[in-house]
């Protein structure tokens, strides 16, 4: 059951950080949005409500998460230590602070649930709100790096507290226009608050923007130093991710702010309501994922820390390097024989087998995910409807069907280990499971929705949604057992085909939702990013240390 718990604990910081967002961004969305102690007559109740219970859920919810990381934590060096981590563990920094802030969320929560709900108008109880917020707020000081540094200590804990706070203004602001469109679509709320509230959030939304970034650059330059530490290390690598989600998000923004600036000079409200909503949902798809990928950011070591286990940029662009693809296999009695050194805890040998099995599994996946994408770009440019092209998806039922014999071959159906122990024993494998089992059911989804072609259909929205948690997938998968510069290897050949993967879903969904020429553009989009990917997989290798 450890893999389990290795999985989850690289889940629920992302999520985590989602329940924050909810919690302290509808908080700021009240204060400095909505205002709505100065328009009592303006606002109906249903927006105050859905306001303040996407304030006070997310405030329980984080409260739960806060909690359930301390229990996995228990769980995980229980299972490490083989006996109970008490009375050690309650000593640690992390420990009375996950509890402390598991308190405060609760006391936060529950006002709002009692109180603000019922006076939603009231400026006092907002304010009071706020206040009762900042302990909360500033208790998530002492569970960041900061709090285990010797130099800078005070100075690295306050900026990452404002730059929490300042991410979860913003992105809680998203989150909040979200549930603006869904009750203006539903028309529960007047029409012209959708473009009133919209323009107040930009305004804001740059504020919050501007001050992530202020806080931002003088802990990234503290936590990494070099140009050398940005590009070889873990740490650095997730900080580029950021950076890169960061500003495919403020593209949509841009998209957004051009759209309100369209309507407030021409009238022209076109593209305020047929478009911004699906940038909007796409923009959340990439703000989730940059969430998760902070959490992940978290638990690396900070590239400042190990300067003689950073990679070279020469090391970095040889994963890149295009080469011929691998399409002969060791044989698996040859990798079963080298398992034994590999994994050891003292004297760990690498195998050349593993590794040329690996470099095998990938190579072949990029090679089915190169062509199928290939005849799905033509599928958009063929403008004589040629038919066999709409059945690319079947590809990945193929791809599916490799990976399950192949992904981990000193498992069940090949290998010596049984299904349930290594699965629930083994995060690594855990996660390639799950891998598998999403490519084989995205599909069979996705190749039914293109084949069908069923207007009121939800089937076709199935394939962004769990390209999206690919995408996440990849960018919290760990590799247990390597040392921390050859993990970091393979891991920016995942984090790069994670972005991809966002790419890919994020032009999917848009492609369902938006109106010519916009949606074909997505179409075309989403395809080609996926093959990237299979680029990607095709010139794979694994470093052989």
């Amino acid at each position: 059951m450890a893999g389990i718990a290795d999985f989850l604990d690289s889940l629920i910081g992302g999520f985590d950080l989602i329940c924050y967002s909810f919690a302290i961004g509808s908080l700021f969305w009240g204060l400095f949005v909505l205002r709505p102690w100065l328009y009592q007559d303006g606002y109906p109740a249903v927006l105050l409500q859905k306001t303040i219970a996407l304030l006070y859920k997310g405030g329980f919810w984080l409260a739960a998460a806060q909690l359930f990381k301390i229990i996995l934590k228990i769980w995980l060096m229980t299972a490490v230590l083989e006996r109970w981590p008490f009375p050690e563990f309650a000593g640690t920094t992390q420990f009375i602070g996950g509890i402390v802030r598991t308190i405060l969320a609760v006391i936060l929560a529950a006002y709002c649930y009692q109180y603000l709900s019922k006076n939603p108008y009231s400026k006092q109880h907002w304010i009071t709100a706020g206040i009762v917020a900042l302990p909360m707020i500033i208790s998530g000081a002492w569970l960041i790096h900061g709090a285990g540094r010797f130099e800078n200590k005070i100075i690295l804990m306050s900026l990452t507290v404002i730059h929490q706070v300042a991410a979860a203004a913003w992105i809680g602001g998203v989150f909040q226009l979200v549930n603006l469109w869904l009750l203006r679509s539903s028309n529960q709320i007047q029409a012209e608050l959708w473009p009133l509230l919209l323009k107040r959030f930009t305004t804001f939304g740059i504020a919050s923007v501007a001050m992530i970034l202020i806080s931002g650059l003088p802990i990234a330059w503290q936590y990494i130093d070099t140009w050398n530490g940005l590009i070889g290390t873990g740490y650095g690598n997730l900080l580029l991710v950021k950076i890169t989600l960061l500003t495919i998000a403020l593209g949509f923004a841009w998209l957004n702010k051009n759209a309100v600036l369209e309507f407030r000079f021409s009238g022209n409200n076109h593209a305020l309501n047929n478009r911004v909503p699906y940038y909007i949902e796409a923009e959340t798809f990439v703000l989730v994922t940059l969430l998760f990928t902070a959490a992940s950011l978290a638990s690396q070591p900070p590239a400042i820390d190990i300067p003689t286990l950073t990679a070279s940029w020469q090391e970095v662009l040889n994963t890149f390097t295009p080469q011929m693809p691998i399409t002969s296999s060791p044989s698996h009695t040859a990798l079963i024989a080298g398992e034994a050194g590999r994994v050891a805890i003292v004297g760990q040998v690498p195998s050349l087998a593993a590794t040329e099995w690996s470099n095998y599994n990938h190579n072949i996946a990029g090679i089915f995910l190169t062509v199928m994408s290939f005849f799905a770009m033509l599928s958009y440019v063929q403008k004589s409807g040629f038919e066999p092209f709409k059945y690319w998806p079947l590809g990945f039922v193929l791809l599916g069907i490799f990976l399950f014999f192949r992904s981990d071959a000193e498992t069940w159906p090949l290998g010596p280990i049984g299904f349930w122990d290594s699965t629930f024993n083994n995060g690594e494998v855990l996660q390639h499971r799950i891998a598998t089992l999403l490519v084989f059911v995205l599909g069979i989804m996705e190749l039914s929705a293109r084949i069908t072609k069923n207007p009121d259909s939800k089937l076709p929205f199935v394939f962004p949604l769990l390209a999206a948690f690919g995408g996440l997938m990849l960018l919290t998968h760990s590799h247990v057992g390597f040392q921390p510069k050859s993990a970091f290897l393979i891991q920016v050949g995942h984090t790069t085909m994670g972005i991809f993967s966002l790419i890919l879903a994020c032009g999917r969904w848009l492609e369902l939702k938006l109106d010519k020429p916009g949606k074909d553009i997505a179409g075309f989009i989403s395809v080609a990013a996926l093959f990237q990917i299979g680029i990607i997989l095709m010139f794979y290798r694994e470093p052989l240390y």
